[in-house]
């Protein structure tokens, strides 16, 4: 038989266990709603169906002569060799962007060959280096 002071040890073990799992679940499962997955757009064509309203990134390069520029919108391609998806963003776009460069867009898919971008990330190397940071390097 179990004492007094053991019996509440142990149900108090217990419960503090009981409320990690269950953090824990809640935390991942809060994670899981918010993870913007990364695709190329040979992963896209290869999905059965997209969920409607799910915001994703579509990655790979902007395709040679595909940029478009209207007033207040930009229209360009993204391919990775295989397949190419259209993109169309509203805002300003990151300096580094520009043909043959890698891209990033993030937003949602009106149909499987149209992206609208929330969002667009420009990928560079780790030789980069801002405008910004050169200019004080200049004045130094």
């Amino acid at each position: 038989m179990l004492t007094k002071k053991v019996k509440i040890r142990l149900l108090s073990l217990s419960a503090l266990t009981f409320f990690l799992v269950v953090l824990i679940y809640f935390v991942l499962n809060a994670l899981n709603k918010n993870i913007l997955y990364f695709k190329t757009p040979s992963e896209i064509y290869s999905f059965s169906d997209l969920e409607e309203n799910r915001s994703l990134r579509v990655g790979g390069m902007v395709k040679k002569n595909s940029i478009e520029i209207d007033k207040d919108e930009i229209k360009f391609i993204i391919t990775d060799f295989k397949n190419e998806i259209l993109v169309s963003y509203r805002g300003t776009v990151p300096n580094l962007f520009s043909e043959e460069k890698g891209v990033i867009a993030e937003g949602k898919f009106n149909d499987k060959k149209f992206f609208l971008a929330d969002r667009i990330l420009a990928k560079h190397d780790e030789n980069y280096i801002p405008p910004e940071l050169k200019e004080i390097e200049k004045n130094d």
